[in-house]
């Protein structure tokens, strides 16, 4: 495939550090990605990717075990010719920890010598794929060693780091201030991959580049918003993280708020970074904050037990290796935001995502009001289908709308249909990763898909609360669903009190 299918310039030469190379995110996602983003000539001509980590590696270690991850993992499959012309920009650095400030040292001058023998022109682009704990450390060790700045005048450093971004309000706040300390904000993209979904980056143009719908994305023609993001594995190995975590912290903080403001979010004045960040703010800031009454009412949390999934037995939650057997965790959570702005007044946004649900499913429902006046005889006697916009974001990525239309034969009778669009039935070439798009845009020092800072805060204040109230409250009576069905039946009844139901395409 073209570059010119993907970007209109290419990226600048650099080094790029991965922090943490010897884990699972660099094998798994990250290193795949590169090697894509190489194959289709997406990279500079002079580039050098340089692990970190306490592995005891060298170069050629670190190269081999790259090549098995890739041809594991990767979506383009492995070529020996371009993996050994992609291998020999690959270099290694092991370290004794991430506070070590001799390793920053010797990384300083590693990054001087790659330089001045792969040309990279003193562009650093520093991706902390570490636990979360890491982060300041190594920040803070980069700012000892001036690694902060771009040795040379018309350079540029970057550090890019994942979620979590704090696990409430005062974390997040301190973080921040911390990295902000080393690194100006313009400098820092936190990353959740969610954004470099094809079909997420796709609702910004569904929205704003087609004139169809933009003048009806509004309380008077939408009725409702649904979200849900369903998982069916359970928590697989990632018990000990995810047992001090849970669904709200994992996955609506962050994923399912990304979704609320992608679609609720008013018309950015350009496709700009700060543009479209902009808004994304402003919709967060509008959301009603949950008092204590709305916790208990339009929030509601629950917790798998054994069951059944793809027609086969699983265990409970709390029967997992490394949980706790009286945890209280939750593994998924529903709620009910209000957006308090023009556009959105009285509209309820319904949101809900878990674990061991009857299938993988991420997708959102723009439920539309009916037509104030039923003239057809048959929909008299019955209620004529919402038309129902269906944007699926995995596993099959694509939208479909439901409209109504005449069933052929004499009577006037009506029956919904789908009009259907997939990206897999639409385009020949292939997907890219997420990652590969959010690598690209962070070489580039396009920060459109990244979190900026005050993004952040505007989540966690409206969720810390609701964090806090559950600390306070005595815990539901877990497990209350089983696995292999679509949660407690209170979510039901979350939407029903409202005369709505949970909808979903079936795929």
């Amino acid at each position: 495939m073209p570059a010119t299918e993907f970007i209109s310039r290419r990226p600048d030469p650099a080094a790029i550090v991965i922090f943490g190379a010897s884990g699972d995110l660099t094998r798994r996602k990250l290193m795949p990605a590169l090697y894509a983003l190489y194959t289709h000539g997406l990279l500079p001509q002079r580039f050098a990717i340089l692990g970190f980590s306490r592995r005891d590696w060298s170069d050629d270690d670190f190269r081999t075990t790259m090549r098995d991850a890739v041809a594991e993992f990767g979506r383009v499959p492995l070529d020996t010719t371009q993996w050994d012309e992609f291998a020999a920009r690959l270099f290694y650095l092991d370290a004794q920890g991430y506070d070590h400030l001799e390793d920053y040292q010797r990384l300083r001058d590693r990054l001087n010598t790659l330089d001045e023998t792969e040309g990279t022109d003193g562009n650093r682009l520093f991706y902390a794929a570490t636990p979360p704990q890491a982060f300041v450390p190594i920040v803070e060790s980069l700012g000892a060693v001036g690694l902060n700045q771009p040795p040379r005048e018309g350079a540029w450093v970057r550090l890019v780091i994942e979620k979590p971004f704090g696990t409430d309000l005062a974390s997040a706040r301190a973080l921040n201030a911390r990295i902000q300390h080393v690194f100006d904000e313009s400098q820092i993209y936190r990353i959740d991959h969610y954004l470099g979904k094809e079909a997420v980056q796709n609702l910004l143009a569904f929205r704003f580049a087609n004139s169809l719908f933009e003048p009806i994305w509004n309380r008077n023609h939408i009725e409702q918003v649904q979200i849900t993001v369903a998982e069916s594995i359970g928590v697989e190995n990632r018990a000990g993280y995810y047992d001090r975590v849970g669904a709200l912290r994992d996955m609506v903080q962050n994923h399912l708020m990304q979704l609320v403001t992608l679609i609720a979010m008013e018309p950015p004045a350009s496709f700009d970074a700060e543009a479209v960040r902009n808004e994304k703010v402003k919709v967060l800031r509008a959301i009603r904050p949950f008092d204590e009454n709305a916790i208990r009412t339009r929030i509601v949390r629950g917790q798998y037990g054994p069951g059944v999934v793809n027609e086969k037995p699983v265990r409970g939650y709390r029967e997992e290796e490394g949980v706790a057997p009286d945890s209280t965790t939750e593994t998924y959570v529903a709620l009910q935001l209000e957006i308090e702005n023009w556009r959105w007044a009285g509209i309820p946004f319904y949101l809900r995502t878990g674990k061991r649900l009857p299938r993988k499913v991420s997708e959102i429902a723009v439920i539309f009001r009916r037509p104030p006046l039923l003239i057809f005889d048959d929909q008299r006697r019955r209620k004529m289908e919402q038309n129902v916009l269906y944007l699926q974001i995995q596993p099959h990525e694509g939208l479909s709308l439901s409209v109504n239309i005449k069933i052929p034969g004499a009577t006037m009778r009506l029956e919904p249909v789908m009009m259907d669009f997939c990206y897999h039935g639409s385009f020949e070439f292939a997907i890219p990763e997420a990652y590969e798009r959010l690598l690209l845009d962070a070489w580039l020092g396009d920060a459109t898909l990244f979190i900026r800072a005050d993004e952040t805060e505007a989540s966690w204040a409206l969720f810390t609360p609701v964090l806090e109230a559950w600390q306070r409250m005595p815990p539901p009576d877990f497990p209350n669903y089983a696995a292999g069905t679509w949660g407690p039946p209170e979510a039901d009844e979350l939407l029903a009190r409202n005369g709505h139901a949970w909808k979903l395409m079936l795929l």
